[in-house]
């Protein structure tokens, strides 16, 4: 080092080397030749690498825009078809009522409210079903999901109503526990059921449920997770198909949400779920008899679950995981949207969000790891594979996912960049607005907020995409299971479960704290809001800009638009705040 050999002797000597050198070489930098050759190699990049990068990216996303839209006007013109010309399930299949003059209330009881189906003389008629009803640390919501499932209309000998509880807090545990045994004293033949861990999780624990010796007896399962709350008459109206019909599987009904009304996240959610429910699950049901089974507020077919090989925790879409090994055996399935189970939606954003990543990265994880299957599946029609690869998979679970944000979030913000990238009007303007008013027709008293709706879902790409791409590459999040959270709007809003017993508050000693106190910290700024939102809108933002001082392309409302949608949602200006724990 210079330093160094200065202060010794021979310091000066080599410096004087080094200035001499340089003094005699004839070595001169000519910068405006260096800054001009940079300027070349940058536009030589830009014209054969960034703008055939950026308008391959953007016909990738017209194509995959359109197999979107084609796919939308399918499903809407099998369900106003199906409408017009009274194709009901009913219709379809075989259904009629399981002996309804055995279903009565002969040898039970009448409390609070609720009947409870004896086992009167012409029980036998009824198949035993199994009602599963899995937990986690459902403080909020375990009491009425609970009453629901016993309230149901079904002779008291032939159904077995089984709480499988994962939770982690011992006072949940033991509330749980308590209400088990509330209603097992009033003849409700109810099983408590914890396991030791929670390997697996939910699919884990239907698992092991479906292990229990008394279970062999039963012909039908129906499944509500904690928080949906079942019409007393629900096993009436769906276990018929079942019945009746030896090549269906599953019977799935449709959702409705009691606190849609909560805030403007809800909304968003009922309005995305209502059209799913109401075009794509009919439809499948319609052209297919397959779609993809939603996890709760539906029935199966034991045999056929076995038949599939049980349930898999491989993926966090345990639900779809088990419906597609099943349609290869070549089972059918139907929808019946007549019947609707209350369920809460989640009303917060980190909720809502950690949801979307499950539902998200699970379904390409699952297309990644039964691809091949599909492919060498000799039991069911090149059709229905077809259907399963392109339309259900491909369309539903990867371009729908990953187009919203590479073409809507960044491929039209950067085309303003590249004066020679123009996309056409059609691909701007007509698709995306037929696309839209297609999946506005699933909730048509909400028109008005299709805007806000579009925008906010162009945000929520952002995390799908991600979500996807983890799925697909099988990377760390890939298992990432997150309860959604519930605030229990579904007790505030839903009457159905006025009347029951409170239960007694049960004092609990500990030794020690179940959460040790914690020293306040400073949240820190990347934790309080969603810097990636952020960034994202803030680049937008700049794309409007260049927009309206150099591009004259004319997308700069909607850049800033979006770009403000962006901020918003990064800001956490929407939903609502989870109930302070201090």
């Amino acid at each position: 080092h210079p330093v160094l050999l200065a202060r010794s002797g021979a310091g000066e000597e080599v410096m004087a080397a080094t200035a001499w050198l340089w003094a005699e070489v004839p070595v001169r930098v000519d910068w405006a030749a260096v800054s001009a050759q940079c300027a070349w190699a940058g536009q030589q990049a830009r014209a054969f690498l960034v703008v055939p990068a950026v308008r391959l990216l953007v016909l990738l996303s017209l194509a995959m825009t359109v197999m979107i839209l084609l796919e939308k006007l399918f499903v809407a013109a099998v369900c106003y078809a199906a409408k017009a010309f009274g194709h009901r399930p009913e219709s379809r299949y075989q259904w009629r009522p399981i002996a309804a003059s055995a279903c009565k209330t002969g040898g039970g009881n009448k409390e609070d409210g609720i009947v409870i189906v004896g086992s009167g003389s012409g029980s036998a008629a009824f198949p035993v079903v199994l009602v599963q009803i899995p937990m986690y640390n459902e403080r909020e919501v375990y009491k009425v999901s609970i009453g629901a499932a016993c309230a149901l209309e079904w002779p008291s000998d032939r159904m077995v109503i089984q709480v499988l509880d994962d939770s982690t807090d011992p006072v949940v545990k033991e509330l749980v526990k308590t209400e088990c045994q509330r209603w097992k004293g009033k003849g409700v033949n109810i099983r408590y059921e914890v396991r030791g861990n929670r390997k697996g999780y939910k699919a884990g624990a239907l698992k092991q449920g479906l292990m229990r010796d008394y279970v062999r007896e039963c012909k039908f399962i129906a499944m509500f997770d904690a928080d949906f709350q079942p019409e007393s008459d629900f096993l009436l109206r769906t276990v018929p198909f079942l019945v009746h019909n030896p090549d269906i599987a599953l019977v799935q009904t449709r959702w409705k949400f009691v606190n849609s009304d909560k805030c403007l996240l809800t909304r968003f959610q009922e309005m995305s779920l209502d059209y799913h429910f109401k075009f794509e699950q009919e439809a499948g049901s319609i052209v297919y008899s397959f779609f993809g089974f939603n996890g709760t507020a539906g029935v199966w077919r034991i045999s056929a679950i076995n038949d599939a090989g049980g349930w898999e925790d491989r993926t966090t879409v345990e639900d779809m995981d088990l419906a597609v090994r099943t349609a290869l055996l070549g089972w059918k399935f139907v929808y019946v949207g007549a019947v609707k189970v209350g369920s809460e939606l989640p009303s917060t954003f980190k909720a809502y969000r950690f949801q979307q990543h499950r539902w998200s990265c699970g379904p390409a994880n699952l297309f990644k790891k039964m691809l091949l299957d599909i492919l060498r599946n000799k039991k069911v029609s090149f059709w229905s594979k077809l259907h399963l690869l392109y339309d259900f998979f491909f369309v539903g679970k990867i371009a729908a996912h990953t187009v919203t944000f590479i073409y809507y979030c960044f491929a039209i913000p950067v085309s303003v960049f590249f004066p020679e990238i123009q996309i056409p009007l059609w691909g701007v303007v007509y698709v995306p607005t037929v696309i839209t008013l297609c999946k506005a027709l699933g909730s048509p008293s909400s028109f008005h907020l299709v805007i806000l709706w579009v925008l906010f879902d162009n945000v929520m790409s952002l995390h799908r995409i991600k979500a996807t791409i983890t799925g697909l590459l099988d990377t760390r999040r890939v298992n990432e299971w997150v309860v959604t959270e519930k605030l229990g709007d579904a007790n505030k809003t839903e009457p159905a479960m006025e009347g029951l017993d409170d239960v007694q508050v049960i004092d609990v000693e500990l030794s020690t704290p179940l959460v040790p106190k914690l020293e306040k910290r400073r949240t820190r700024l990347w934790d309080k809001y969603n810097c990636s939102e952020i960034f994202v809108g803030t680049c937008i933002i700049i794309c409007g800009c260049y927009d309206v001082l150099y591009a004259k392309k004319g997308y700069c409302i909607y850049l800033f638009i979006q770009g403000l949608a962006f901020l918003v949602i990064g800001f956490e200006y929407i939903g609502t705040r989870p109930p302070s724990t201090e």
